[in-house]
């Protein structure tokens, strides 16, 4: 699946075609909202939601290894022996 294809695709089916086919990276938390980023073929989602509830917002989808900085500074690696 490439990023042209899936943005042509309703929301309905591009969250079925995350959920089944696409690679769990991280969650994180803004304001009131609960961001899952995925990985699908040549791209990134992120899956939008109001924290606490299952209904999804919307989804943003990049290629760029930019749109991963909010995810990264939350990664803590082990501090050595």
């Amino acid at each position: 699946m490439n990023l042209r294809v899936f943005k042509k695709l309703p929301m309905g089916q591009q969250a079925e075609l995350l959920r089944q086919h696409g690679h769990f990276l991280a969650e994180r938390r803004e304001d009131s909202f609960v961001l899952r980023l995925l990985a699908l073929g040549d791209f990134y989602a992120e899956e939008w939601r109001v924290q606490g509830e299952d209904h999804l917002l919307f989804i943003h989808l990049f290629q760029h290894s930019g749109g991963l900085s909010e995810y990264l500074r939350h990664i803590r690696l082990p501090q050595p022996l």
